[in-house]
């Protein structure tokens, strides 16, 4: 005899779309979701001096299974000023940089989207060139340029705009240069996606009717790339929230952002179930602004 299960597994028929959806709903789930899970374990384990540096949460012992929960390193990760001011400090440099990279990014997006289709595709090939080459690389190659004697004060002094070099290498300014830099393509291309497809008879109608270009531009062109502005300042905030290499490459001294903080507890300190905890209390933090996307998402599409 059939049992229940056996009949209701019999009647389930997968589609396409479904096959489809799967695939990268496993490799996300083997490669995100399996690996945060280790590190939520490892969060609430205790510390000791051992390789691994952290204990087991269960203990099987004369036929009794224990469970040992150490939740002492989130208290210490909300309430050590060390990690609260790395919190803020990283989601002031992401805000910042994601506002940075709005202001740039959106007359770039929206100058590509009108172009010619010829040019539109060289342009679109310009924006992603950068991706084309290692990512520390291109960190690398800023520290040339902003040094004291680096290239930009040396073109600068020669051309006698300034008379001092400018001091940007290690300080905020070289870190928002990076910032800016690195994360500007993703926050172009979902803009570019969404002004690309917008119908131009629309912005065509609003001057018909008399509306001036700054108007048409605020009630037409913006509210129609709302998503995609969105999605870009998303794709922008949330790696830099975490981002290490380019505040330790460019930052200056007072640029201490929680993915520095972690690596020192991971790799200095030896303390991974602390370091553990803060990377759950960052992603808890990114959830806010995810959210928060899904909501306007759903909103958009009743």
């Amino acid at each position: 005899m059939n049992s229940p299960l056996l009949k209701i597994c019999s009647q389930i028929k997968p589609s396409g779309r479904s096959v489809v959806i799967a695939v990268p709903f496993a490799f996300l789930l083997l490669f995100f979701m399996v690996p945060f899970l280790v590190v939520a374990k490892i969060s609430f384990a205790d510390l000791r001096m051992a390789m691994p540096p952290y204990s087991s949460l269960m203990d099987f012992s004369d036929g009794v299974l224990q469970i040992k929960l150490n939740f002492s390193h989130y208290r210490s990760v909300l309430t050590d000023g060390l990690y609260i001011g790395a919190y803020l400090k990283s989601v002031e440099v992401a805000l910042f940089s994601t506002l940075l990279c709005l202001v740039i990014g959106y007359p770039t997006a929206y100058i590509i989207a009108r172009s010619t289709p010829a040019r539109r595709n060289l342009l679109m090939v310009g924006v992603m060139l950068p991706f084309w080459t290692s990512y520390l690389i291109r960190i690398y190659s800023w520290i040339g340029i902003l040094k004291e004697r680096g290239l930009l004060n040396s073109v600068l002094i020669w051309s006698h705009v300034i008379d001092e070099p400018l001091r940007l290498y290690h300080t905020d300014w070289g870190l928002y240069i990076g910032m800016v830099y690195s994360y500007l393509p993703y926050l172009i291309l979902p803009l570019y996606a969404h002004l690309v497809k917008m119908d131009v008879r629309l912005l065509e109608a609003a001057r018909d009717l008399g509306a001036k270009p700054w108007k048409v531009f605020l009630t037409v062109t913006v509210p129609l790339s709302a998503r995609g502005i969105v999605a870009g300042c998303l794709l922008v905030f949330i790696p830099a929230v975490g981002e290490y290499v380019i505040p330790e490459l460019l930052g200056g001294a007072d640029s201490l952002m929680i993915g520095r903080v972690m690596w020192d507890d991971f790799f200095n300190n030896t303390d991974w179930p602390v370091a553990a905890a803060a990377a759950c209390a960052m992603v808890a933090l990114l959830l806010i602004p995810m959210a928060w996307f899904q909501t306007i998402q759903a909103k958009e599409l009743k």
